[in-house]
């Protein structure tokens, strides 16, 4: 393996500069609406991500709070603060999907495309009472809007391994009615790593077992093909009244996973969003809101790449697994007084979850029929009230939600119910024209899922633990901002403990997820520097510490570390915007590294991974006032080094050392993107 830029103690001295030297928003371009202790919005998505459609990654590369967990080379999940799976929110104009797979290869971020982004709002810790399940934090995405008058963009890409995406949007309308529409198709062969190796030499050189190799005849397959589509309208026929429509369709095909035992042979999600808004009804509705979702998702993975079902010796095994959750929620704004604004709602949503196996477990077992989730229905109601009283320097928010949630399975496993309170309250400090001062407590809770209650392995164990509490996190957040002349700078801190918290057990051979207490704290600090009027340094440094308070049950069990606490991550970047009477444009160099992964799981799966650190150059040049191009080269000095670690609530490749196998990152990647506009 290649030598990574950062050695272990590479990023410590690094963090310690840029904190002499302050830290990090992460773009000057990107604006905070409101300082509060919740929210960091990133605007203009679709302009800005133009490398490809996987919204994870582009997540990753903005915010030093948000890690990778790579699974391919598109579909990839994300770690916020040390919290992933059902533990964080996503949510799609308001809509709610899951991915239907138990091993996260259609995480719900996946069936979300950058193409149809217009801005994004990340909400760190329990401060969102609007929504189920927020228990440790949010992420809020907004799809572009239609918009009056006709206007339109159809891009192309180009890049490494073949990857290519076409991408069409067209909008338009007037006073009463305005509508989107938008097309993108993309697809990519297999990557390869620093060391200039695909996904199938990563395989042969981990000496991961024969039977989970790719058959020679798919060995140099593509890694995926993605098709989506979108359509969104809103109709303004009476005076203080809109309604939105909006279909969003997401079409995978043939996507690898090459660290895993299967590839998923299609993913197929439908997201269908309709909300009612009514404004200026009287003293007591200044804003009435109403919205109905339903979205689903199709999920078959397969062996069928793989030698161990070769005809004759061994068969096939399909995982075919659907999802669907509809959601309904009403909510009424109103002002109390001129400085005291209230909002109260209700929400409710139902999923089912329901999957089944046919074929050959290890080749030899028919084991169709076999129930791997049986039908489980999972049902919330839950009302909600948010107040904002402001005052001349101090704004104060309060919130408040409870639950009431039952998790019924089809078949004998026992019903759940679930019933919580959830709270927080937040203060703002205008202390100076400079200086801003901001903190916060919440309590919130999240049901388990029915994988985690129900699930049923291929070999007939069932992995799932029915009688699991629900989680609840209580979480303190203290922060401050600093707006001088040339530098912005953004400091917070936070502690949180998490009681019930759901964890996986790699010592048992059946019942693997319990019930611990745990806790996890960390900082980060975010800010932007100008040099200049058109040169600008934005940067960024996170870090986060996860302990259990007791260990496991059962033997070798011993380790008090949290699993998927990403070590301190740091994000740089310098930015030149050049402006003449012909032309304009922007110039970004940055770098993003990792120190050394040595605070880990060892117990249930986890192992030590060296830090890194990667060089990206890209350049966007406007050539007219409609055409645009954007060129980059992503780990410019080719490193070959890993992102994401090995927790075995994933169920993973073994390799020939008896460790899970890790899979590298891409090496150098250089890409082209022309955009035209009208």
């Amino acid at each position: 393996m290649k030598s990574n830029l950062c050695a272990k103690n590479t990023i410590p001295l690094i963090t310690l500069s840029v904190m002499s030297a302050l830290a990090a928003m992460q773009a000057k371009a990107e604006e905070i609406p409101a300082i509060n202790i919740e929210a960091t919005k990133i605007a203009d998505v679709s302009g800005e991500e133009v490398k490809s459609a996987d919204l994870a990654e582009a997540l990753s590369r903005r915010v030093p709070n948000i890690s990778i967990i790579r699974r391919s080379g598109i579909a990839n999940d994300i770690i916020l603060r040390g919290q992933n799976r059902d533990n964080i929110n996503v949510l799609y104009d308001d809509a709610k999907i899951y991915g239907a797979c138990p091993n996260r290869m259609d995480t719900p971020i996946s069936h979300i495309l950058t193409n149809n982004i217009d801005s994004i709002e990340i909400i760190e810790g329990p401060y969102d009472v609007e929504n189920f399940g927020t228990l440790s934090g949010a992420v809020k995405v907004t799809s572009k809007k239609p918009e009056k008058d006709l206007h339109g963009e159809v891009s192309v890409n180009f890049g490494r391994w073949n990857y290519e995406r076409q991408a069409m949007t067209f909008t338009g309308g007037n006073d009463q009615v305005r509508g989107l529409v938008t097309l993108s198709n993309e697809s990519s062969g297999q990557y390869r790593d620093g060391n200039g190796d695909d996904f199938a030499e990563q395989m042969d050189k981990q000496e991961v077992s024969a039977g989970t190799k790719y058959k020679d005849e798919y060995r140099n397959m593509d890694a995926y093909e993605k098709k989506t589509f979108m359509g969104k309208f809103y109709f303004n026929l009476i005076e203080n009244h809109e309604m939105g429509i909006s279909y969003t369709a997401n079409r995978s095909d043939d996507i690898l996973y090459p660290s895993g035992k299967m590839d998923a042979l299609y993913d197929d999600s439908n997201i269908l969003n309709m909300d009612y808004t009514i404004t200026n009804l009287g003293k007591y509705s200044k804003k009435l809101y109403f919205q109905y979702y339903d979205s689903d998702v199709e999920h078959p993975m397969s062996t069928y790449y793989r030698n161990s079902s070769k005809a004759g010796s061994a068969k096939e095994l399909i995982s075919k697994l659907e999802t669907r959750m509809q959601g309904f929620k009403v909510k009424n704004t109103f002002d109390l007084d001129p400085t005291m604004k209230m909002t109260i709602g209700l929400d409710t949503s139902l999923r089912n979850w329901d999957g089944k196996y046919t074929g050959y477990y290890m080749g030899m077992k028919d084991i169709t029929g076999l129930i791997s989730i049986d039908d489980v229905d999972t049902k919330n109601k839950a009302i909600f009230a948010e107040l904002e009283k402001r005052y001349s320097d101090f704004t104060l928010n309060f919130g408040a939600r409870y639950d009431d949630t039952s998790i019924e399975p089809d078949g004998n496993d026992r019903d759940n119910d679930y019933d919580s309170f959830s709270g927080f309250a937040n203060v703002t400090w205008q202390y100076s024209n400079v200086t801003t001062f901001f903190g916060g407590i919440g309590k919130s809770s999240r049901v388990p899922d029915a994988r985690e209650l129900y699930w049923v392995g291929p070999g007939g164990a069932q992995g799932g633990t029915p009688d699991l509490d629900d989680t609840t996190n209580y979480e303190i957040d203290l922060g401050m901002e600093n707006n001088f002349q040339n530098l912005t700078i953004k400091t917070k801190a936070f502690y949180s403990k998490l009681k019930d918290y759901i964890y996986y057990n790699a010592s048992k051979t059946s019942n693997n997820f319990e019930n611990i207490d745990a806790h996890i704290y960390g900082f980060d600090i975010s800010g932007v520097y100008s040099f200049t009027d058109n040169i600008y340094m934005d940067f960024g440094m996170a870090y986060q510490r996860g302990k259990k308070d007791d260990s496991l049950s059962g033997v070798n069990q011993n380790d008090d570390d949290l699993a998927n606490i990403t070590p301190t991550k740091l994000n740089l970047g310098l930015n030149y915007d050049y402006y003449t009477t012909d032309m304009s444009g922007t110039a970004r160099v940055e770098f993003v590294g990792t120190d050394t992964w040595d605070n880990y799981d060892a117990d249930n799966g986890e192992q030590e991974l060296s830090g890194w650190g990667v060089m990206n150059v890209k350049i966007t040049h406007n050539l007219t006032r409609n055409f645009e191009i954007t060129g980059g080269i992503d780990n410019v000095f080719d490193k070959t080094y890993a992102i994401n670690n090995t927790y075995q609530d994933l169920t993973l490749l073994t390799t020939g050392g008896g460790d899970v196998m890790l899979l590298n990152e891409p090496g150098r990647y250089y890409y082209i993107n022309a955009a035209f506009k009208f």
